[in-house]
This record gives structure tokens, sequence and C-alpha cells, in this order.
């Protein structure tokens, strides 16, 4: 079985905000799957199903998002799961906005979700798909940006985002993450709207 976490901060303040593009991934497989990730254990909400072809645990951790780790360590203890078939979803402000990245392991940078699991699970070889939620302008603090909503003419990129994060799920579970990462790491949305 997969182990496939979004990120993100629980509460309805939170919902549609920048930190919680890897909750709106999760929600998207979760309704083109038809599984229900309402389920509540490992300080998470959870729901299990397939996806191409292979067992699923869709997860999302209900700690906020500098305490996720906890919930992948209870996890990690309860299924003793290979680390490889943990895949981590989550906002990223680094690279540009209508691209995600997805990367077989390395440091969380400056997530504190990715810090908090890296640190929980004490491994940091696990696969992980990044979507970017664009760049923090000058007169916004990090915590007020990644808290904040998407704008009209960003809103339809990030959903862009997470179709391209959701089809990269697949073909990692299909076939294998080299697939992914050539298939979806240069690709680069571009918004036609120019207002």
């Amino acid at each position: 079985m997969y182990f496939i976490v979004g990120l993100g901060n629980p509460g309805l303040q939170y919902e549609n905000t920048r930190h919680n593009a890897g909750f709106m991934t999760i929600d998207y497989l979760a309704n083109k799957y038809d599984i229900d990730v309402r389920k509540s254990k490992f300080k998470s909400l959870y729901g299990q199903g397939v996806i191409s072809g292979q067992k699923v645990m869709l997860i999302k951790p209900q700690t906020y998002m500098n305490n996720s780790g906890e919930a992948i360590r209870e996890l990690k203890n309860f299924y003793k799961f290979d680390i490889e078939k943990l895949i981590v979803i989550y906002d990223d402000i680094d690279i540009d906005f209508g691209t995600i990245r997805i990367r077989k392991k390395g440091s969380a940078g400056s997530h504190n979700g990715m810090k908090s699991i890296i640190y929980q699970i004490q491994d940091d070889k696990f696969p992980r798909i990044k979507i970017s939620v664009g760049k923090k302008p000058e007169y916004m603090n990090l915590a007020n940006f990644v808290l904040s909503g998407f704008s009209k003419n960003e809103v339809g990129i990030i959903e862009d985002e997470i179709r391209l994060a959701s089809d990269a799920v697949e073909i990692i579970l299909a076939s294998d993450i080299d697939k992914a990462m050539n298939k979806y790491n240069s690709v680069k949305l571009v918004n036609d709207d120019n207002e």
C-alpha cells in the first residue's frame, strides 16, 4: 500500500489558503477515485482505495502544519511501511508559479511541515510533490503569505497544478517516479489571462 499525504492546516479558516495545496490535492484525488477521507486515526483524516491499480491510503494530517511529522510517525509505526511508499504533497514558495516539482528525496528547505516529518521519522528519502503557490511579495511576512488565499487570476493556475500533481501520483503508482519527473518537472503552465 502507498501512503499519500497532503499537508495543510485543519479548519475552515485555512481551507483554500496557499499552505493547504496538499490538502486540496488529496481532496481532488479523493473525489476523482471516490475515496472517502473522513476516518479519523493517526492524528489524521484518511481513506483507503485504489489508484492506478495500487492500494492507497489518502491522508490529511490534522496536527496543523508545523507538527505534520507526528501524524506520519504514528502511521509509520503502525504500518511499518517502506519509506519509498510514502508520497508527500505540499506547497512550495521557491519554485515558479505554474509549476510542480517531483523529487525522490531531499531536505525540507524552508517548509516547516516537511521539517517536522523528516525530524519525526528520521529519514528524508521519500518521494515528494511540490506545488508552487507563488512568490511572497516583499511587503508580506511568510506566515501571512502562506495563510492567504489565491487571487482570481491565480485560482485557475493552482487548480491546474493540482491536476498535474494528481496525474503525477497516478504515474508514480502505475509506473515509477522517474517517468513522473521526466513528464512534469519541465511543465510550465502559462496564464493566458493578461489581466
